[in-house]
């Protein structure tokens, strides 16, 4: 592993000061960077530890405030968060081993990066959003894990994140700060696709920190769930996920919030499925043919071609669990 330094940031002035230097990056729970330090993916020359920054989950505005220091367990295990946002714990619970939840942090988990082999494969592989300009193996390799919507010549990665999918699901907004001031964004778009630059994967600039995420209340008689599917029940991402919150009222859908995993260098929210949705009777039927309009534009690659027909049928088991139209 590159040498580099560290240092523990005791407040968010601090944290700014630090990461200021050249080639610094903040440290949270740190899974996915250490991971990529080891690999030499990553070689920043200063580590800012952030850990002890933003660790409240508290009440605001009817919804709830989270600290982007908050551990993935403790928001998973949170009553508020069980009892109103069941889709976050259950995708923050579908994530990853019970010890990297207790260590994994919210600004982490939304800032870790892909699993894509070739992003990994330093030594014999190319890969734009490592080295630009290099190409992408993936394209042509093995491919079964990869983008199927968004993606762009130059990569075909997806977002590892369950917890950012139900986010995304919610409506969440992110907070971050700078030495110049603050400004909030919505979380669908704080990552960026593809296009030619792979490699930057956010809108955040250089330094910017993430303070906190803070989620809407959701309408009455909203019911929400995430599923996650895989190829083995236990740490594994997700070929396909759905984030999904739901309200029926008289038989028809009254509002609905969709996002998927596993399909994309970001989480996708589901807009053209949720505009066909709106309005028509809670039924089957229209699950399959929202589900479809959502997938129109996908582009399968050799391998990935069955994650249309996957995330075609989980979003419609989903909505249909919701609605209850399979009761």
């Amino acid at each position: 592993m590159t040498p580099f330094a560290f240092t523990r940031a005791a407040a968010t002035d601090e944290a700014l000061r630090l990461a200021a230097a050249p080639a610094a990056r903040y440290l949270g729970g740190g899974t996915n960077l250490v991971d990529l330090m080891r690999e030499t993916v990553e070689r920043p020359a200063t580590l800012v530890d952030v850990t002890a920054l933003s660790t409240a989950i508290e009440p605001e505005d009817g919804g709830l405030r989270i600290g982007a220091g908050v551990r993935n367990a403790a928001l998973a295990a949170h009553p508020a968060v069980r009892r109103d946002y069941p889709v976050l714990a259950r995708a923050l619970l579908a994530g990853a081993s019970a010890q990297i939840r207790n260590m994994a942090t919210v600004g982490g988990n939304l800032l870790q990066r892909t699993r894509c082999t070739y992003f990994y494969d330093v030594e014999g592989s190319r890969c734009n959003k490592r080295v630009p300009g290099a190409g992408c193996d993936a394209r042509d390799g093995f491919n079964r894990i990869h983008a199927i919507l968004g993606a762009s010549q130059a990569c075909v990665a997806t977002h590892p994140s369950d917890m950012a999918v139900a986010l995304a699901a919610l409506d969440a907004t992110v907070h971050c700060t700078t030495a110049q001031g603050t400004r909030t964004l919505p979380l669908v778009d704080l990552h960026r696709l593809p296009g030619d630059h792979p490699e930057i994967e956010t809108v955040l600039e250089p330094g910017e920190l993430i303070t906190h995420v803070t989620l809407p209340a959701l309408p009455d008689g909203t019911r929400s769930t995430y599923r996650k599917v895989r190829d083995r029940a236990s740490y594994a991402f997700a070929l396909v996920s759905v984030g999904a919150a739901l309200r029926v009222e008289d038989g028809r859908i009254a509002d609905v919030r969709l996002a998927l995993g596993g399909v994309a260098h970001r989480p996708w929210r589901a807009t053209q499925a949720e505009a066909a949705l709106r309005g028509l009777p809670a039924t089957r039927a229209s699950f399959e043919a929202a589900a479809a309009a959502e997938l129109a534009a996908a582009v399968p690659l050799r391998d990935n071609g069955f994650k249309i027909e996957l995330a075609r049928r989980t979003i419609t088991a989903v909505l249909a669990e919701l609605s209850g139209v399979d009761a």
